[in-house]
């Protein structure tokens, strides 16, 4: 329902103005000068200030808990981290271990992938897991996936939980995979956490849920739910999800019948280098008498392994000649994937 917030002229008030009468004496204003007019506007500035603050007042940021604080922003970036700090005295206080956090997440990056520092996996563990401590669920994450790797299941997933609880998508989408893979698996639960880290973006979690619509994994078979799914994760970059996406549309299952949509979702697969879809998207061009185009994919196809593109790329590069085909090659040479999430 709209609200005006300021009477309008039209609205009839049964309250006038008393009309005073104004000689042209009184009309007459003295003259500023530039100097008096810089210290009305100082003043009216200032007043304006002061007013702000009042209306502020009962709102008292700095009586909201520090293990409420900690919670909202465990998966707070530095730059997130940085603004809330500016809030007041008392969250730039409760804040600063989620900043030395910050630092050693930096630093354990460093030390992962050898940027600037040579190479260390212990020391980047160990700054992981004190970031973590100071709260950071982006640390705790990256701890989780080095215990992972070093087949420390257990300790990986107590961080990935400790992650979820808090609320970050990247530990529930990890947690979630985790049950996935268990022996035995917890569907059930790992379709909740799945849920959880989809609707807060997490493309990687999107495609995954969707499997688990698609295959009736932890939860009912919903090709409608898994196609909606599938296609948000391709929105979001994720290349698995386009090539998927492509199929729904192809065969209109859970999506509307549409060759179209099904051949923007295709290339873009294809361009994103999901070998598979450069092997469907070749053969479409091939149908569409695209000799040179479909070559170029059949011959990316075959470099990403899928092998079952050589017998119709050999046929194609008989009936070029060694000019078309040199140039091809080169093509396919300087090719280069689209950015894309895997």
């Amino acid at each position: 329902m709209k609200q005006r917030t300021w009477p309008d002229r039209s609205t009839g008030s049964r309250f006038t103005a008393l009309q005073f009468p104004i000689t042209e004496k009184d009309n007459r204003r003295p003259e500023l000068t530039a100097s008096a007019r810089k210290a009305r506007i100082k003043r009216r500035s200032r007043f304006s200030c002061s007013r702000s603050i009042k209306s502020t007042e009962g709102h008292d940021f700095a009586s909201l808990p520090f293990d409420v604080l900690n919670k909202i922003a465990a998966s707070f970036t530095l730059p997130q981290l940085r603004a809330a700090s500016l809030v007041c005295k008392s969250w730039n206080d409760a804040l600063r271990p989620l900043r030395e956090a910050m630092v050693l997440l930096r630093w354990g990056k460093r030390f992962k992938h050898g940027r600037g520092v040579r190479k260390n996996l212990d020391k980047a563990l160990d700054s992981f897991l004190k970031g973590a401590a100071r709260g950071s669920t982006l640390a705790m994450v990256d701890a989780g996936l080095m215990y992972w790797e070093m087949d420390k299941k257990e300790a990986a997933i107590s961080l990935y939980r400790q992650a979820a609880v808090l609320g970050d998508p990247a530990g529930q989408f990890n947690l979630g995979i985790s049950y996935l893979q268990a022996q035995p698996a917890n569907a059930e639960e790992a379709v909740k956490l799945l849920y959880q880290a989809s609707i807060a973006g997490h493309v990687r979690a999107q495609y995954q849920l969707a499997l688990c619509l698609h295959r009736g994994r932890g939860v009912d078979f919903n090709l409608q739910e898994a196609a909606r799914w599938y296609l948000r994760a391709a929105e979001g970059g994720y290349v698995r999800a386009m090539y998927n996406t492509s199929l729904c549309y192809s065969f209109g299952e859970g999506l509307p019948l549409s060759h179209r949509q099904a051949r923007k979702w295709m290339k873009r697969a294809a361009d994103c280098g999901h070998g598979k879809a450069q092997l469907e998207h070749g053969l479409g061009l091939f149908t569409e008498g695209e000799m040179m185009k479909a070559v170029v994919y059949l011959e990316l196809a075959t470099r990403a392994g899928e092998t079952a593109a050589d017998h119709v790329k050999n046929v194609i590069l008989q009936q070029l000649s060694a000019t078309s085909r040199d140039r091809a090659m080169l093509v396919v040479d300087s090719w280069r994937a689209m950015p894309s999430l895997h």
